[in-house]
C-alpha cells in the first residue's frame, strides 16, 4: 500500500522493542484490506474517498504552533506529527510519582500500551501501531490526586504527510486526574490517525477531553477507547470543529462492578466538512452505568454521522444506560444522520436511546421576532442554547469559554459573507 510498508516501518527510529512492534503491525496491515462503505461500521462514511498513496509516513520535525498555557498545569506535552518534542512536568507531581514520558524513549514497552486498543482492532489501529513515532505515556500511581490538568498539545504540519499520534493514560487504583488532548493543524492536506487509550483502574476517576480544530484539508480517523474498572468513573468528552473528513470512534468498556462512564460531545460542521462519530457503551459487569449526550450542528453542504451502540452483555445485570444524539441542520444543503442501536443480552436493566435531526424550530424564531429580537441574534441565541447543556457537561473546566469562542467563530464565518442566510429562514416562517 504505497509508502506504508514493513520496510518503511523498520526505518523509523526508536528502541528495539518499538521497531519489532512496528514491523509486526506493518506486516499485519499489508495483509489487511481497507474498509469500505458497505461495512456497517463504515456506512455513510467517506472511506471510499481515502487514497493512501497521497500520503507518506514520517516525522517532520519543523516548528509547531502550540497554544500558551492559560491555567496552571501538572504537565504539558508538545507533540509534532505524532512525535513528542517537549515535556514540562511539575516537579512536585513528579516527586509524588506521576509519570509523563515519551513512549519512544522507554527501554521497554509500557504495560498499558495496547491494553485498550488491542481489544477493538481495525485497519487503522494496526496502521497506528505500524507507524507511531512514539507517543505520550501518562501513568498516575495508586491513590494519587492530580489537582491540575495534564495537557497534550498536538500540532500537525506538512503537506502530504501522515501522522500517527498515540496517547496512553493509565490510572492507578483510587487515583484521580484530568487530561486534555488537543489537536490543531496547518492548512495542508495531511492524514492523521490518532489512538488514545484510557485504562481507568478500580475506584479511579478520570476526566478526559479530546478536542480537534484541524485545518480544512485534514483527514482524521481517530480512536479513543477506555476500560473502566470496579467502582471507577470516566467522564470523556469530545469537541470536533475542523477537518475535511474527521472520524472519531469512541468506546467505553465497563469491566468492573459499579463502573460508570459519561460520554459528551459537541460538534459543528460547515462548508463541505464531514464529521463522523461511532460510539460504543459496552457493559460487561453488574451495576454499571453509562450516559451519552452528543450534540451537533451542520450548515452549508456539511454532513455529520452519528452511529452508536449500547451493548449490555449477560453479566450486566442491574445496569443503566442512556444514549442521546441531537442535531441541528442550519442550511438546506446540509445533512445529519443519527443511528442509535441497542444490544441487550440480560433482562434486569434500564436502557434508553433518543435521537433527533431537524432545523431550528420556526416557532422559536417567530416568538423571538415578535419580541423585537433581530433574526441573526435570534438564530445565535437558539443555536447556543441548543449546545449549552452539552458544553456545561464537558469535562473541561476553564476551557469552556475557549470552546464557546471557537463555536462562535464557526457560526459567524458564513454569516459575515452571506447576511441573507438568516433572512431566508425568517421568510420561510412567515410564508
Amino acid at each position: 500500500m504505497g509508502s506504508f510498508t514493513p520496510d518503511t516501518a523498520r526505518a523509523l527510529t526508536g528502541a528495539g522493542w518499538l521497531t519489532e512492534r512496528r514491523v509486526a503491525a506493518a506486516e499485519q496491515f499489508a495483509a489487511t484490506a481497507l474498509p469500505t462503505p458497505s461495512e456497517e461500521a463504515w456506512r455513510y462514511s467517506r472511506i471510499d474517498q481515502l487514497d493512501l498513496d497521497r500520503y507518506r509516513p514520517g516525522v517532520d520535525r519543523g516548528a509547531g504552533t502550540f497554544l500558551a498555557p492559560s491555567v496552571e498545569r501538572a504537565a504539558t506535552v508538545r507533540v509534532l506529527n505524532g512525535a513528542v518534542v517537549g515535556i514540562d512536568l511539575d516537579a512536585t507531581y513528579a516527586a509524588k510519582g506521576l509519570v509523563v514520558a515519551d513512549i519512544a524513549t522507554l527501554p521497554e514497552a509500557p504495560e498499558a500500551l495496547g491494553v485498550c486498543a488491542d481489544g477493538s482492532p481495525d485497519a487503522f489501529t494496526v496502521l497506528n501501531d505500524a507507524f507511531l513515532a512514539g507517543g505520550t505515556l501518562i501513568s498516575v500511581p495508586d491513590g494519587m490526586v492530580v489537582e491540575h490538568p495534564i495537557v497534550v498539545e498536538h500540532w500537525i504540519a506538512g503537506a502530504g504527510g501522515a501522522s500517527f499520534p498515540r496517547t496512553v493514560v493509565a490510572m492507578g487504583e483510587d487515583s484521580e486526574a484530568h487530561v486534555l488532548e488537543r489537536f490543531m493543524s496547518a492548512a495542508h492536506a495531511h492524514l492523521v490517525v490518532p489512538v488514545t487509550e484510557l485504562a481507568v483502574g478500580d475506584a479511579a476517576r478520570l476526566r478526559f477531553v479530546g478536542m480537534q480544530d484541524h485545518g480544512p484539508e485534514i483527514w482524521q480517523i481517530a480512536l479513543v477507547r477506555a476500560t473502566v474498572g470496579r467502582d471507577a468513573t470516566l467522564r470523556a468528552s469530545a469537541v470536533a470543529l475542523g477537518g475535511d473528513y474527521a472520524r472519531l470512534r469512541s468506546e467505553a468498556l465497563l469491566t468492573g462492578a459499579g463502573a460508570s462512564s459519561e460520554m459528551v460531545a459537541v460538534y459543528f460542521a460547515n462548508e463541505n466538512q464531514m464529521l463522523d462519530f461511532r460510539t460504543l457503551q459496552d457493559h460487561d459487569a453488574p451495576h454499571t452505568t453509562s450516559e451519552l449526550l452528543f450534540k451537533g450542528a451542520v450548515e452549508d453542504e456539511a454532513e455529520s454521522v452519528y452511529s452508536g451502540l449500547v451493548r449490555l452483555r449477560p453479566p450486566a445485570q442491574r445496569a443503566n444506560a442512556t444514549q442521546t444524539n441531537r442535531n441541528l441542520v442550519l442550511s438546506e444543503g446540509a445533512s445529519a444522520k443519527s443511528i442509535p442501536n441497542l444490544e441487550i443480552e440480560c433482562d434486569d436493566v434500564r436502557c434508553s436511546h433518543a435521537s433527533a435531526v431537524g432545523p431550528i424550530d420556526a416557532d422559536q424564531l417567530y416568538y423571538l421576532a415578535t419580541r423585537g429580537v433581530p433574526p441573526d441574534v435570534a438564530e445565535r441565541l437558539i443555536v447556543f442554547g441548543f449546545f449549552e447543556d452539552a458544553i456545561e457537561r464537558l469535562a473541561f473546566g476553564s476551557g469552556t469559554e475557549r470552546l464557546r469562542a471557537a463555536v462562535t467563530r464557526k457560526f459567524d464565518a458564513r454569516r459575515c459573507c452571506h447576511p441573507d442566510q438568516v433572512a431566508g429562514t425568517e421568510g420561510r416562517r412567515s410564508a
